[in-house]
């Protein structure tokens, strides 16, 4: 299984649009050393042929020009992006899917909490069915299932609920419930070898750390580097783990989740601006190095 990273940030992208906290504007005028990073999505591949898009973002057009294998040019109207997994409802991670409507109909796979969301609180569903339809795919999220995509055969995936939140247009802002956030594990039946997916991950339960365990790669939410990060910039009034997030410095952070695990590569994804891991020369970015914990950046890949 071929894995790309498209997009690395949070919401918002790298530098963010509107902000100058000392990271985007250091990126801007040359005096932090980071790369740009558009807004958190993945691709993966059992054949090199067929893709699965995992999370759309409003980034999608760039970055699906930034990677030719996914315009494969075989027919006038062409795409080897055959079907579409997501994690959640945030925007993030699907505004992006209004940028496929020019085709055929959408295989989306998703919980059946994200599907409510997305036709009732963000109707985007409800939208593309005037332009290429959706062909609906419910993911399941019970214990020990797992599904296999058609366009991706050698590989067997599992969703897990993980703790997080809701969006904040979703009557269940604050009062998430299964299937509002899911993590996964996709595991090359071959190989037996497994990455963990999780860009959203607001606490380590036991399905969600024995997950970690078994994987080889591990793809985990980088978003804030502390609980309160955004109060001390006076940007928010939410801590991380009120976002759905999992902070990587202090007790229980994922910094020290991810110290005694197995997995030969640990790589942090979707990455706020105002995260320090994002300056290279940080001492925070020092930290995850002498971790051997990794940065995602756009462009990344991997082969599990």
């Amino acid at each position: 299984m071929k894995v790309r990273v498209l997009g690395s940030a949070a919401g918002g992208g790298f530098p963010q649009w509107n902000c100058n906290c000392t990271n985007c504007a250091g990126v801007r005028d040359g005096s932090v050393l980071a790369r740009p990073r558009t807004q958190s999505s993945i691709v993966a591949s059992g054949d090199d042929r067929s893709w699965v898009l995992f999370n759309a973002s409003p980034d999608l057009l760039a970055q699906l020009r930034s990677f030719p294998a996914l315009q494969p040019a075989r027919a006038l109207r062409d795409s080897a992006i055959a079907d579409v997994v997501l994690v959640d409802a945030q925007l993030d991670h699907t505004l992006g899917l209004l940028m496929l409507r020019e085709g055929k109909p959408l295989r989306i796979w998703c919980s059946e909490r994200v599907r409510a969301e997305l036709t009732s609180s963000h109707p985007i569903f409800e939208l593309l069915e005037h332009y290429c339809g959706v062909d609906w795919q419910r993911l399941p999220i019970e214990p020990g299932s797992s599904f296999v995509i058609p366009s991706m055969d050698s590989v067997r995936c599992q969703a897990l609920p993980v703790p997080g939140n809701a969006p904040p247009f979703s009557p269940a802002r604050d009062a998430p419930e299964p299937g509002d956030n899911i993590a996964l594990s996709l595991t090359e039946t071959r190989s037996g070898r497994t990455l963990f997916y999780a860009p959203g991950l607001a606490a380590i339960e036991p399905p969600v750390a024995a997950a970690l365990r078994q994987a080889h790669t591990l793809l985990v939410d980088g978003t804030f580097w502390s609980d309160d990060e955004l109060l001390r910039l006076g940007v928010s009034t939410r801590r991380a783990t009120q976002m759905g997030h999992l902070a990587q410095s202090g007790p229980g952070g994922m910094l020290e989740v991810l110290a005694p695990l197995p997995a030969e590569r640990k790589i942090l994804i979707h990455i706020n601006n105002t995260n320090p891991i994002l300056d290279e020369r940080s001492a925070e970015r020092a930290l995850l190095d002498a971790a051997r914990v990794e940065v995602a950046y756009d462009g990344l890949e991997l082969e599990i």
